[in-house]
């Protein structure tokens, strides 16, 4: 009896670091269908695509770059990051320029839109995971959550309002809005929704120096 108890949140983290760098892989999956799709991309990746055609660097890199510079905003905002946090960052850039590596060009309208329906619903899927792992939110959930408590206005308005500065400043420097940009707006949150569920974990212990706090799933599901 004692065995059992002793191993079962061994095994329920085993379970938590696999849906979370699963969900971040998977995230940076299908924004890349999103960029080869060409048909709209969701608000931040945008961005990333103006800067990735004003510097010559790889989407996936300025991804990196622009979250790291997001989370230094954390800073003044007093937000803890925890491991997924930091390994957001990281793996969903080198996930996306991955797999743009090996994309054939898509120009048929006949593949495109389909790659941009599987980049959504896979999007979904890889929010539900990662989140639903419980190791702190994303750098740009974080900071939209961390202006919530700093300012006392709502998540919906700090989502939006600095949504809405990504997309121009990123359409202005050559980033793709479209069809895609407004699908993925009106849908994320009830495919995250669904998927927060599927992949529900129990909490972990009071005290874990693992999890960060934080309920980014208020930030997609509030939209």
């Amino acid at each position: 009896m004692s065995t059992r108890t002793g191993t079962a949140p061994g095994r329920r983290l085993g379970r938590r670091l696999v849906q979370l760098y699963a969900g971040l892989v998977l995230y940076g999956v299908s924004s890349a269908l999103l960029v080869a799709a060409g048909l709209g991309l969701e608000p931040w990746n945008v961005l990333h695509q103006g800067l990735a055609g004003l510097t010559g660097l790889g989407i996936g890199v300025l991804s990196i770059i622009v979250g790291a510079a997001v989370l230094l905003l954390w800073i003044p905002l007093r937000q803890r990051p925890g491991l997924g946090t930091v390994s957001n960052v990281f793996v969903v850039g080198l996930a996306m320029d991955g797999t743009l590596a090996v994309l054939p060009d898509v120009h048929s309208l006949a593949l495109r839109v389909p790659l941009l329906v599987a980049g959504i619903v896979l999007n979904g899927m890889a929010t539900g995971l990662y989140i639903s792992a419980r190791f702190g939110p994303g750098p740009r959930d974080g900071l939209m959550t961390g202006l919530h408590r700093r300012t006392g206005r709502s998540i919906r308005l700090m989502r939006t309002a600095v949504e809405v500065a990504v997309v121009v400043t990123g359409f202005a420097l050559g980033g793709t809005i479209g069809v895609g940009t407004v699908l993925y707006a009106v849908s994320i949150g009830p495919l995250a929704q669904v998927f927060l569920r599927a992949f529900a974990v129990p909490p972990a212990p009071a005290g874990s120096t693992i999890v960060a706090g934080g309920t980014p799933e208020r930030v997609i599901l509030r939209s």
